[in-house]
């Protein structure tokens, strides 16, 4: 059986840093955030939505699978969140752009830092798992 490795000087205990820490509801920060952005869609709508405002089509259209009532329920949740802005002008018929808020966009610099553990990791998971997988 192979023992964990420690993490090194260098690399936090993740249950020591603030995100970690249970508050009065007995939650914590990340179990929030990962409820909202760990889910099959949201990364991709705010990726499609960095550079700037979508219309809902052409937002559906740039997310490869996804149904109109997950975009939907999506957008909705991030909009409830404060991560995304809807926006409707009033023309017949009404053009609905969805943007970044603040928020919104300030979540890129810890989703950039996961794709690039992501990019930089990706060969050395898939060599785990096919050992794994010969192992078992």
């Amino acid at each position: 059986m192979n023992a964990p490795a420690k993490a090194s000087a260098a690399v936090p205990l993740l249950h020591t840093t603030p995100g970690f820490e249970a508050d009065g509801g007995n939650t914590c920060p990340i179990r929030e955030v990962l409820d909202r952005v760990g889910d099959t869609w949201s990364i991709l709508v705010i990726i499609n939505l960095q550079e700037h405002s979508v219309r809902f089509n052409a937002l559906k259209r740039s997310i490869e699978g996804i149904s109109q009532r997950m975009l939907t329920v999506t957008l909705r949740s991030l909009e409830r969140d404060g991560l995304v802005t809807r926006t409707v002008r009033p023309t017949t018929p009404p053009e609905v752009e969805y943007g970044l808020t603040e928020l919104g966009q300030s979540i890129a610099v810890p989703i950039a830092s996961l794709g690039s553990w992501a990019a930089s990791n990706r060969d050395r998971m898939r060599q785990a798992r096919e050992t794994f997988d010969l192992d078992t």
